[in-house]
């Protein structure tokens, strides 16, 4: 693990949100890790003692989501159903694990925004590049999306706006899931989120 790759950024917290649970938001490209890293970082947050609730894009999509398109303004009534749900699971103490693509800057601060109302907003950005992300999508959605045949196609035809100062960094061309999910559940650790694991 090298420095460069990761990196690291404080939000004061105040006694009112150590109070409540927290959120960890996943944000990147299909294809970037995110579902794969949330669902080992959970079971290992369960294990100290918080309830994990899991919010996936997917899976909202085909429930409180469903009807919606991927119109930039449907994407966003997306994330902010999701950013809403998980503010009122943080309010109430859970351990949300968040993965979503989430494209837009403005609707993952008006997530954080809502979360932090209640609780700690953790947002970890799963860098991975377009290249990188083709090569793994078993569904082709990225061949045809360079071809065309399907179109609005985040990080192909429609944009994907960074993080610009997310709270961690995951190159995951650079850690492989099992370490990714090490460096978030560390992290967790030091700003006090979760207890230090048990070793025997």
């Amino acid at each position: 693990m090298t420095e460069q790759h990761i990196y690291a950024h404080e939000h004061p917290e105040t006694e009112r949100r150590r109070e409540g649970g927290f959120t960890i938001w996943f944000t990147g490209l299909s294809g970037s890790g995110k579902t794969t890293i949330a669902h080992l970082v959970g079971p290992a947050i369960e294990e100290r003692g918080p309830i994990v609730e899991y919010l996936d894009g997917d899976t909202v999509r085909t429930h409180l989501s469903k009807g919606l398109g991927f119109s930039k303004e449907d994407r966003d009534a997306n994330i902010e159903r999701i950013g809403w749900v998980a503010a009122r699971l943080t309010r109430h103490g859970a351990a949300v694990v968040a993965a979503a693509i989430s494209p837009y800057e403005a609707t993952r601060q008006k997530a954080r925004e809502l979360v932090e109302d209640w609780g700690t907003f953790v947002e970890v950005y799963v860098a991975t590049s377009v290249d990188e992300c083709a090569r793994r999508d078993v569904k082709g959605l990225y061949e045809k999306a360079f071809k065309g045949e399907i179109t609005g196609f985040t990080g192909v035809d429609d944009p994907y706006e960074e993080p610009r100062s997310p709270d961690l960094r995951i190159d995951t061309e650079q850690h492989m899931p099992e370490e990714s999910a090490e460096i978030i559940l560390a992290h967790l650790e030091e700003r006090g989120l979760i207890a230090a694991a048990v070793t025997v």
